[in-house]
């Protein structure tokens, strides 16, 4: 499974991070907003897409600057952690710039943090290196 995600970049350096609604999946975790990539699309226009729905935000694909990504590890097809699993791969981007004010439309909770507080958080596992990969990028441009 391919899924994009965000880490939409304040002006102040700060890092917006959303908690997972506590009937979903890694419910109550704490994540950078993102989801899926669908059948036909880019990892960048579902990254567009994505970030609209959950957050209620335009994002222009130039705006999305590649980060790093995370793989290897499973998830359970069926909320609970029953059924088979599947590989997921997470692409990260960093966005500077977008359009309206993030609201919470699918999330149980939206926070901005600083680049080196977000492991601090309770996340879902390919979140940790994806957060580390971050903190390094931010601190090298």
């Amino acid at each position: 499974m391919l899924v994009v995600a965000v880490a939409l970049t304040a002006g102040d350096g700060t890092v917006l991070m959303q908690q997972r609604d506590f009937g979903a999946v890694h419910g109550g975790l704490w994540e950078f907003p993102g989801g899926k990539v669908d059948p036909g699309e880019t990892p960048e226009q579902a990254a567009v897409r994505e970030l609209s729905e959950e957050l209620g935000i335009t994002l222009n694909i130039p705006a999305l600057e590649a980060v790093s990504f995370a793989s290897g590890h499973t998830v359970p097809v069926k909320q609970g952690g029953k059924g088979p699993s599947r590989p997921l791969v997470i692409l990260l981007y960093a966005c500077r710039t977008w359009q309206g004010v993030p609201s919470a439309l699918e999330a149980a909770e939206l926070a901005w943090l600083a680049p080196g507080a977000i492991a601090a958080l309770s996340m879902p596992p390919l979140d940790y290196p994806l957060a580390e990969a971050l903190k390094r990028y931010l601190s090298a441009g």
